[in-house]
């Protein structure tokens, strides 16, 4: 459901990285400030500007939106907490050297009849201008959080606050349509009559949204704290190994099964320990799972993604130069992360095109893949060498990366993990390994083991090295080795070679090129 395009001809597999460019290193440190329903929230993002790194994140509950429906009025008490986390945040933003934080504020601060004094008291005591967005820009910034994550993606994007629900259309990099709902759960606690007053309600509201937004059957991201809470519950339902939220996978059944999991929990300070989930947060998920019953019953996506990028993301893709968002996300904090930590940055573009031949019938998704794994190939060299490649498997498979689906994750840590080890079994990580088939893996073991052959002929980033040659039929692989790099063919180098050609179930030929790119 995202299509990842091939890289324009300026660029390739391998072009110049955007983040030494002036435009892009203009993005390297910057502060959003999300003023929410339930939480107001400060966000530095820093390093390679295409894929967000957080240099500093904090989040404080102040709950603004209570008892908004109620009394019109912004919660007294989260209206103070709130002025004190702003004040907290400029002071910090002060320290960190920001020129400027982007402040933004969303349905709560818009609804309340003293939103407007709300943000007066702010400029008089931090010098900030609260900027209050309507709900078709809250979407349209939501869906540009996701748009950084995951280009060229195509399906409906919601976003779940504390006292709204956004939607928006996206396809092929372009948000559409957009549309805003009183569905968040601060405003669900206060509908009356119950269960089945607010199942009324919600059904009537989602039938609203589907007028403007149309048929939908792509894939559902979701963008919120309350569903990446039941997302929580799922993982821990299922049994699901891998607790990373972001690209995590749901089925409409699993949502049902969810759902009515967490019905029948009333207990829910348990489960919410359980699943590490704040009290705060906790009461307000059976609602949100009520409205996402329903949404999937009514729009019935193929698959359901969560998204841990959103609204904040968002504001940082707005100030992004169109090439940069073309760039493939994971590629560039690939590329930033050697740039960063390898021992010798480029010889990553250097060790792809060597060991490519081997992988010349792969597709482009399964090649960015290999590109990425040849980039972080050196960034753990400081690890200690017993614990290194479950370093590099607990990096891959953790990591902040965008445009990766959990079975990526996977490939990506074993090929990285083989690239220390010759074995995966005995390691930390053996319960994760079955989100991939036995083919993945094997793959996996082949990308490890070439590229843990290839940096034995490690020299310069632009030397020449030589070439494989890989005849699948035959099972033959042909090293062809420069000149320059014969005397690096070693015993360790040729154990490292003849260990790839067993997992290829392949003959090996090693040969001496005659002459220069001969």
């Amino acid at each position: 459901m995202n299509a990842l395009v091939e890289p324009h001809q300026d660029g390739g597999l391998f072009g110049r990285p955007l983040f030494e460019d002036p435009s892009a290193r203009a993005l390297a440190r910057v502060g959003v400030v999300d003023v929410g329903s339930n939480s107001v929230r400060l966000v530095v993002f820093d390093g390679a500007a295409r894929s967000p790194a957080y240099f500093y994140n904090e989040k404080i509950m102040c709950a603004l939106g209570a008892s908004l429906s109620d009394t019109g009025h912004l919660n007294p008490q989260g209206r103070v907490r709130a002025l004190n986390a702003l004040c907290r945040f400029q002071r910090l933003a002060q320290g960190m050297g920001l020129s400027d934080l982007t402040v933004v504020a969303t349905a709560a601060v818009r609804d309340a009849s003293d939103g407007p004094d709300f943000c007066a008291d702010v400029l008089r005591d931090t010098g900030l201008v609260v900027r209050i967005i309507d709900g078709r820009e809250e979407a349209r910034l939501s869906a540009q959080g996701v748009l950084l994550g995951w280009p060229g993606s195509y399906g409906l994007v919601c976003d779940i606050g504390g006292s709204s629900m956004e939607l928006a259309e996206i396809s092929g990099g372009i948000v559409g349509r957009r549309e805003t709902s009183d569905l968040g759960p601060l405003k669900l606690q206060a509908i009356k009559g119950g269960k089945k007053g607010r199942q009324v309600h919600i059904k009537a509201a989602i039938a609203r949204l589907e007028e403007t937004m149309g048929t939908q059957r792509d894939r559902l991201f979701l963008v919120g704290g309350s569903w990446r809470a039941i997302a929580r519950v799922d993982m821990f339902r299922r049994g699901y190994p891998l607790h990373v939220l972001h690209e995590y996978r749901m089925t409409p059944k699993a949502v049902r099964q969810t759902a009515k999991f967490i019905a029948a929990h009333p207990n829910h300070d348990e489960l919410r320990a359980e699943c590490g989930i704040s009290s705060t947060r906790m009461a307000l998920v059976p609602m949100a799972a009520e409205v996402l019953v329903r949404l999937i019953k009514s729009f019935k996506p193929q698959d359901i993604a969560v998204s841990s990028y959103g609204i904040r993301e968002g504001m940082l893709y707005e100030q992004m130069p169109q090439r940069l968002r073309d760039r493939d996300p994971l590629v560039e904090a690939c590329r930033f992360a050697e740039a960063k930590d390898a021992r010798m940055p480029g010889f990553g573009r250097l060790l792809y095109e060597f060991i490519e031949p081997i992988f010349k019938s792969a597709p482009f998704a399964h090649k960015r893949l290999i590109k990425a794994a040849c980039l972080l190939h050196d960034v753990s060299w400081r690890a200690h060498p017993d614990y290194r490649a479950e370093v590099c498997f607990d990096n891959a498979t953790r990591a902040n990366l965008g445009g990766l689906k959990h079975s990526e994750r996977i490939f990506l840590g074993l090929a990285l993990l083989h690239r220390y080890t010759n074995k995966r079994e005995g390691t930390h990580f053996e319960n994760l390994y079955d989100l991939v088939d036995e083919k993945t893996r094997d793959d996996a073991e082949i990308l490890g083991k070439a590229m843990r052959f290839g940096a034995m002929l490690w020299m310069n980033d632009d030397a020449n090295i030589g070439a494989f040659r890989w005849f699948p039929k035959k099972k033959l692989l042909e090293l062809h080795l420069s000149k320059d790099a014969m005397p690096l063919f070693g015993e360790v180098a040729e154990a490292r070679l003849n260990s790839l050609a067993s997992s290829l179930q392949a003959k090996v030929v090693v040969k001496q090129r005659k002459r220069q790119g001969g």
